[in-house]
C-alpha cells in the first residue's frame, strides 16, 4: 500500500478514524499473508464498483494498477460484474479507469 492512505486533511475533524485508517485497514488487513495486494485490490475494487462507492474508486484504482493488475484485467473485472452489480455501476468504474489509465499516459 502507499505510504499514506487516508486523506491527512480529514485529521483535523475525524482524527481517529484517520488513525484508524491508517494503522487498522492498511497498516494491518492489507498486510496480512492470506492474500496478495494484488488481489486485494482486485477485491476492493470489485466491491468498491459493486456498491458504487467512487469517492474512493478511483484511489483504489490507482493502486490496483501499482499492485500488479493490469488495465485489461481491471477492465474484464468490471465488465464482468456489470451483470452482477449493475450496468451504471460498471459504466462509472470503467470510466474513472479511463481517466486515471489518460493521466498516467499523459506524464
Amino acid at each position: 500500500m502507499p505510504e499514506q492512505s487516508a486523506p491527512q486533511e480529514l485529521a483535523e475533524i475525524a482524527p481517529k478514524l484517520v488513525a484508524l485508517t491508517d494503522d487498522v485497514l492498511f497498516g494491518d488487513a492489507w498486510e496480512r499473508p492470506g492474500l496478495s495486494p494484488r488481489d486485494r485490490s482486485l477485491v476492493t475494487v470489485s466491491v468498491l464498483s459493486a456498491l458504487y462507492r467512487n469517492e474512493q474508486l478511483g484511489y483504489h484504482l490507482a493502486v490496483a494498477l501499482d499492485n500488479g493488475l493490469t488495465v485489461e484485467e481491471l477492465s474484464e473485472a468490471i465488465t464482468h460484474l456489470a451483470f452482477y452489480a449493475g450496468w451504471p455501476n460498471a459504466v462509472t468504474a470503467i470510466t474513472q479507469l479511463k481517466k486515471i489509465v489518460d493521466a498516467r499516459n499523459a506524464v
